[in-house]
């Protein structure tokens, strides 16, 4: 028996003794664990056709506002994979945090007046996700500015790193270590569709993409690494998009 095994019971009171509640916790983990509480918000605005110019000369001029109260790490028109969106992503330290910058938000006039009456009309939809770096990625800068880049997603099976993170790991890195692509970073959802995970890569341009994404498929150990995480997958998607003039990720 697995309890007989790892630990010694109390006659008394039945509990797991606590030199060894570790050894069972560990059994039962879920993956690496996060180390801090910092996260990164996705959202993605639905723009309204015919609005699709004025959304975004207007958040060219009023997005000051915004960053001025938490971090923008990134702003994306999409070009392929979804008509009519943007997508940022927003750093956060803390969920104490991100409410503070909302509620503030909420009492700054100019924001509220020059900005949101003005840009929410111009939208169909918006949608947001709660995402963490993965314990084995940092947020890599492109070498140089003025390239596109992939937002590839993937919705695993349940279970989540614990059944398919090494697999997936390995699958990312046969492609990034080679330079395949730059990766920018991984992230985990925590709020959103669970079991999802992203990929964000940087390309000097669209044609470059497809060049480097012809010599991955021809090399044998790339091949390998996607077919061992492929069996964890449920769907993926992926959007092209070019960073916005004002986006601190360029």
């Amino acid at each position: 028996m697995l309890r007989n095994a790892l630990c010694r019971l109390s006659s008394k009171t039945g509990r797991v003794c606590a030199a060894t509640s570790g050894v069972v916790r560990a059994l039962f983990s879920t993956g690496p664990q996060q180390k801090h509480g910092t996260f990164y918000e996705f959202r993605t605005y639905f723009i309204r056709p015919d609005q699709n110019s004025a959304f975004l000369k207007l958040t060219n001029e009023k997005i000051h506002l915004r960053t001025a109260h938490s971090e923008l790490l990134g702003y994306w028109s999409v070009e392929y994979g979804g008509l009519n969106q943007v997508f940022h992503i927003w750093k956060y330290d803390s969920f104490s945090q991100r409410a503070g910058v909302r509620a503030a938000l909420s009492q700054e006039p100019k924001w509220l007046g020059e900005y949101i009456s003005k840009a929410i009309p111009m939208l169909t939809t918006q949608d947001n996700e709660v995402t963490y770096l993965v314990p084995w990625s940092q947020i890599q800068s492109p070498p140089k500015e003025g390239g596109t880049y992939e937002l590839a997603s993937f919705q695993m099976k349940p279970g989540g790193p614990a059944v398919w993170g090494e697999a997936f790991q390995a699958s990312v890195c046969a492609r990034a270590t080679p330079g395949y692509g730059h990766l920018v970073g991984v992230f985990h959802s925590e709020f959103g569709p669970l079991n999802r995970v992203h990929a964000l890569w940087w390309y000097e341009s669209p044609d470059h993409r497809a060049a480097v994404r012809h010599e991955a498929h021809e090399d044998a150990r790339v091949v390998a690494a996607v077919r061992e995480s492929v069996s964890h997958l449920q769907s993926q998607s992926s959007k092209l998009m070019f960073p916005c003039s004002f986006s601190p990720l360029k």
